[in-house]
């Protein structure tokens, strides 16, 4: 769970620490007070893309740090220590904002890419703002949600149960095995459609002749050019390697006077006599002996390069001439030399897949015929793993829209069999609604008002997060367009959704308000004739004034206090 937020410089929030609680947290406050800025710092400490402006006036840096507890939640830890971050059962994720628009992110104090911090951040937090209610009308994202209910649902009673549900694997393998069949056999149908069209390509067909017999015709070797370059320098540099090579014998043998073997000798010759007398000479008597072999073995290894060393002319004559024809012609090919091989390769693959197209067709044909066979079988698993899911999926939300004011709402998740292959299965999925009894189910966009896709949306979004393992859950004023006493509900399913995981509620409505474990109230000041928001978590009678307040009206009155009071009190 989040356990400490930490924003400094950000936006117009000044300096802010944070405690949070377990159970269910309520941010209220005025609106513009700055709810919606600490939505955005967790996102952006999450990985969310972010830029200079967010930092505040005037200062050189923003800074967002969230500290997690990870006890009981294995994924976090286990993802922790698959990549070398973890620190027993504690996660610290840091994000930076510049000024100048640099950005950097960290894990638990390393330095770490945004893709990574994006990776672990699913693991910990899930967000469901405002925006799923325009998200639900689209039937992609429709057929997403269903997905994400299916898989979630199917792991955590696999977990509970220590076994799959059915003969099938989970759904999001299933999804995966539908999606990499349909690619498969996507990529065979393309090969078949470029040969089709390349029957009749003569000029195609031609220049492959010509280019593999051009290619051919340099009798390319594997890692030619590297051994070519490596022998290209030693020949264009054996005058020089010769005079150092004799400069350096001289030095270990044959200048008679100073060599090192020489010296080496007397330094020896004066030890070895003393290292008799005294033992604690004797390791490095030992060593300048080791030392003598070494160099004698060094002037061996000299005096056979100094014979091997070929000073030839015609020969580099050849290097060049030969480097000059790769370097011209993977010029031509557009190519780095090092890949003309592969080149050859390539080209002879297709000229032979040309030559051959009607065999080659044929073998396509078939391979395709498989891999939709495959794509039929897989496709109709993730078919029956959906229409399980979507019948717990249409009772759930079905339930949860009629305590939430939609007493006759019915909801039905339909499928439309899919006309071709698709990476996402056999069907498409549609949600449809029917708000009275009687009326037959409608899709969302048709019949849904905008009170009752508030609903709709809020029931799915505490449906996926109960079936969602994700321990911390934000909702942001997903509770726009309800009230009066479905309101209360709605604090009521929140409140009972804090009891599977840590959830924390940007609301509007005293009714969620009130039901909240821990209450943080936002406001906003202006010091020195700058804009600052603050926040603090408020008790007793401040909570009291807070839903007084959120309850309405100009004046509060000692009934509008009563009212907070009493709604406070019936909170169980």
């Amino acid at each position: 769970m989040l356990q400490h937020l930490n924003i400094k410089d950000f936006a117009i929030i000044a300096d802010l620490a944070l405690d949070l609680k377990a159970g269910m947290t309520v941010l209220t406050g005025e609106t513009g007070a700055g709810k919606s800025i600490l939505i955005d710092a967790l996102q952006y400490a999450l990985g969310a893309r972010a830029d200079a402006s967010m930092v505040r006036y005037g200062c050189e840096r923003a800074d967002i740090s969230l500290s997690f507890s990870l006890k009981n939640i294995p994924a976090a830890n286990a993802w922790l220590q698959e990549h070398e971050l973890n620190t027993d059962d504690e996660c610290i994720l840091r994000r930076t904002i510049s000024s100048d628009g640099r950005s950097k992110h960290f894990i638990n104090g390393q330095l770490s890419p945004q893709a990574q911090v994006r990776e672990l951040g699913e693991l910990l937090v899930n967000i469901h703002g405002q925006h799923e209610n325009q998200r639900l009308m689209q039937r992609d994202n429709q057929q997403q949600l269903l997905d994400d209910f299916a898989t979630a649902d199917t792991l955590t009673k696999s977990r509970q149960q220590q076994k799959l549900l059915d003969q099938f694997a989970h759904h999001a393998d299933l999804l995966k095995r539908v999606q990499t069949l349909y690619q498969a056999w996507q990529t065979v149908q393309q090969k078949i459609a470029q040969l089709q069209q390349g029957e009749n390509n003569t000029a195609r067909l031609s220049l492959l002749e010509f280019q593999v017999q051009e290619l051919t015709a340099l009798n390319l070797q594997t890692n030619e050019y590297a051994a070519l370059g490596l022998e290209h320098k030693q020949l264009a540099n054996a005058d020089t390697l010769l005079q150092h090579c004799e400069q350096a014998l001289a030095l270990l043998s044959e200048n008679t006077d100073a060599n090192i073997d020489t010296l080496l000798n007397a330094t020896l010759h004066e030890l070895h006599t003393q290292q008799e007398l005294d033992p604690r000479l004797k390791n490095a008597y030992v060593l300048l002996q080791e030392a003598q072999i070494q160099i004698q073995e060094a002037n061996h290894e000299l005096n056979h390069y100094r014979d091997s060393v070929e000073i030839n002319p015609e020969r580099l004559a050849v290097v060049e001439q030969r480097l000059s024809i790769l370097h011209d012609t993977a010029r031509k090919y557009k190519v780095t030399p090092e890949n003309l091989l592969a080149l050859v390769t390539q080209l002879s693959t297709e000229l032979t897949d040309l030559q051959q197209a009607d065999k080659r067709i044929a073998e396509l044909e078939l391979e395709a015929q498989q891999l939709a066979a495959d794509y039929a079988t897989a496709a109709k698993a993730l078919s029956q793993s959906r229409e399980k899911a979507a019948q717990r999926f249409n009772a759930a939300v079905t339930q949860h829209i009629r305590e939430l004011g939609m007493p006759e709402g019915d909801f039905k998740v339909q499928f439309e069999p899919q006309t071709k292959l698709s990476a996402q299965g056999a069907e498409k999925i549609e949600f449809l609604i029917s708000a009275n009894r009687g009326q037959p189910p409608k899709p969302l966009s048709k019949v849904a008002s905008g009170g009752e896709l508030s609903r709709i949306s809020l029931a799915i979004q505490v449906i996926t997060a109960s079936a969602d393992n994700t321990p911390t859950l934000i909702f942001d004023e997903v509770d726009v367009g309800i009230g009066g006493g479905t309101a209360e509900i709605v604090g009521k399913l929140l409140r009972e959704l804090s009891k599977k995981a840590q959830v924390l509620c940007i609301t509007h409505l005293p009714q969620v308000a009130a039901q909240g474990h821990q209450h943080l109230q936002v406001s906003k000041t202006t010091q020195k004739n700058v804009t600052i928001s603050q926040l603090q978590e408020i008790k007793e009678a401040t909570r009291v004034e807070e839903i007084a307040r959120m309850l309405g009206g100009v004046k509060i009155t000692a009934n509008t206090l009563a009212h907070a009071k009493e709604m406070l009190g019936l909170v169980a």
